[in-house]
């Protein structure tokens, strides 16, 4: 893995090609690589960015396939760097996911010489083969995905087949299509400022891309897939002025709410107005509701248990995808499985929904990306509306997912008739309030940016929370981690004393949800233990006496059982300034990568 982008058509392909590179980094990668194709296979790539990378423009080129790599097997050098070839270089191939079964394919490659460490290498050589006996290259592909085991997004091109031949299995490819070619990507982003016209490739699909348009085909038959219109343009990827993505994506927040919250607040009703297609009587009788996510969508899925256990009455099980496992002992057909994340192809996501639609169970999907593969492959799907999310480290896209969450709940409990029309109409006028509550934190960013310069030097940040605070802990304390390096945990505010005190120090802050929401005058307990141990203390609460003792406080605006998730917004900033008075590459942290396809 991580970022495919392809094109075939009458613009100069290099130039397409290095842009839609450019328009992947935020994935995350440690080398990058072009293949282009006129009469040969002309391949540019090595190990870096791709600012490093050398592409020599020529108009001559027909097409080409790019690719920004995120290591898994072999270090990040430029003979492991995406395309690889064939033993006579006329092959050239990229691939996001992993192939399970490369060292038993290679040693069956044993003619053949390799000059990588890659599970990918042997697509080539297999191609190579085959080729040999005569296929063309769509009949050579097909031949070759029946031997690899594994994930794989492909594309591959030769260079005397006409066109670029690209397949999927479990890692997503879409298609554009455009005025002056076709084009292949990873996802939309990458070709986003040439067409907005896209169809997303399904499981097994196999497609030629050629000057004429495109062919797919699945299980060797001829399909269409439907073509849509993506709802943003690339100035919505654009940093607009800001110098870093997050940046940008941090402030855009009171703009995502409002897309997330549009249409589907009922005031007058106390209720949420939601395009769902389950059955409203399993939803109502329904016994148990899992949640299956990943880092950030994870947390989102834990603000979600709060408020459906206290407001829907039904009982919540919270899992990381890639620890779900489905017990005997509860009724599948009485549960309900829900699966959060922000690209819709995690594949630990994936693969947890796959298990429990295989036990019975009802699934339902919470996105930002229409077209993903969870929600072609789930019972039915909301979309949180958040809009494109460049930077690697979630922002906007954490807020509106606990929104959307926090409708749905509100949907849930009027169906079934154990949130009043008087306590859901409270929830949802703070839903409502949402983006201005936003907007007043992002006002207070001078304030938050002098902390963050105060502390940058601290061995560590420890945040605390209790109740509907406690998921917005543990996700502050991921954002800093992510994208600073600097050690820093979320707790459960009492249980500081079970352990974790030991590591308070006068140099490891403290950062406190004291919102009535997160039982805030159990919390206080909990600051002036660490306060005695000399740490100082960041509290974010409303603006009265709760923080008073604390040493410093950033104000938050009261807003019941959601003033947490505004808390949140606070620390995005106080994350983003640390990382950004350390020098950190914000938008490309280290090891990570910005949707994680392979398990």
């Amino acid at each position: 893995m991580c970022g495919i982008i392809g094109y075939i058509g009458s613009n100069e392909s290099s130039s397409v090609l290095v842009s839609g590179l450019k328009n992947l980094e935020y994935r995350g990668y440690d080398s990058a690589g072009v293949a282009l194709v006129n009469g040969d296979v002309d391949v540019h790539k090595q190990e870096g960015t791709i600012d490093g990378l050398t592409v020599p423009s020529d108009p001559e080129t027909t097409h080409g396939i790019g690719h920004t790599r995120w290591s898994t097997h072999g270090e990040p050098t430029d003979e492991n760097a995406h395309p690889h070839t064939d033993c006579s270089g006329d092959v050239a191939v990229v691939h996001n996911g992993i192939i399970s079964n490369y060292q038993e394919l290679k040693a069956e490659l044993s003619g053949h010489i390799f000059e990588s460490d890659t599970d990918t290498e042997v697509i080539p050589h297999l191609l190579e083969e085959e080729l040999a006996r005569g296929a063309d290259l769509r009949a050579a592909v097909t031949r070759v995905l029946d031997r690899l085991e594994g994930s794989f997004a492909i594309a591959a091109t030769h260079a005397d087949h006409e066109g670029i031949v690209v397949a999927r299995h479990d890692s997503p490819l879409v298609i554009g299509h455009g005025d002056e070619g076709m084009y292949l990507g990873s996802d939309v982003t990458a070709f986003v400022e040439y067409t907005r016209q896209v169809s997303y490739l399904e499981d097994g699909d196999i497609a030629h891309l050629s000057a004429d348009g495109i062919e797919i085909f699945n299980d060797g038959e001829r399909v269409e897939r439907e073509i849509q219109t993506v709802d943003w343009d690339a100035d919505a990827a654009g940093k607009a002025g800001h110098d870093h993505y997050m940046h940008k994506e941090i402030h855009e927040q009171p703009h995502a709410l409002r897309q997330t919250i549009s249409g589907r607040v009922d005031e007058l009703g106390g209720n949420a107005d939601l395009d769902i297609d389950l059955d409203d009587d399993f939803l109502r009788t329904l016994d148990e509701i899992h949640v299956v996510a990943c880092g950030t969508s994870h947390y989102a899925g834990l603000y979600m248990k709060e408020l459906l256990e206290s407001l829907v009455d039904v009982t919540v099980r919270v899992d990381l995808a890639s620890e779900y496992e489905v017990y005997d002992g509860h009724d599948a057909s009485q549960t309900l499985v829900v699966a959060v994340t922000q690209s819709g192809e995690t594949a630990d996501t994936l693969s947890a929904i796959r298990r429990a639609k295989a036990s019975g169970m009802t699934s339902f999907a919470v996105t930002n990306t229409v077209g993903s593969t969870i929600t072609r492959e789930v019972d039915d799907s909301l979309f949180i509306k958040a809009g494109p999310e460049i930077g690697v480290a979630a922002s906007k896209t954490f807020v509106s997912q606990v929104t959307t969450l926090a409708l749905f709940t509100t949907y849930l409990g009027r169906l079934r008739g154990t949130l009043s029309a008087e306590d859901g109409a409270d929830l949802v006028e703070h839903i409502r309030q949402l983006p201005n509550a936003v907007q007043s934190v992002l006002d207070a960013e001078p304030k938050i940016q002098r902390l963050a310069e105060q502390y940058v030097d601290s061995d560590a940040f420890f945040f605390i929370g209790r109740g509907l605070a406690y998921p917005v802990a543990l996700e502050s304390a991921l954002k800093l981690k992510e994208i600073s390096y600097v050690h820093a945990e979320g707790f459960a505010a009492g249980e500081l004393k079970h352990g974790p005190l030991a590591l308070v120090t006068e140099n490891t802050p403290v950062l406190a949800f004291l919102n009535d929401a997160a039982a805030a005058d159990d919390t206080v307990n909990n600051v002036k233990e660490v306060e005695s141990r000399g740490a100082p203390v960041i509290g974010l609460s409303t603006p009265d006496e709760t923080n008073s003792f604390c040493e410093h406080s950033i104000d938050v605006p009261e807003l019941g059982r959601l003033e947490p998730l505004v808390a949140n917004v606070a620390l995005q900033l106080f994350a983003y300034h640390v990382a950004d008075e350390m020098g950190r590459p914000i938008d490309k942290p280290r090891n990570l990568a910005k949707s994680v396809t392979v398990e």
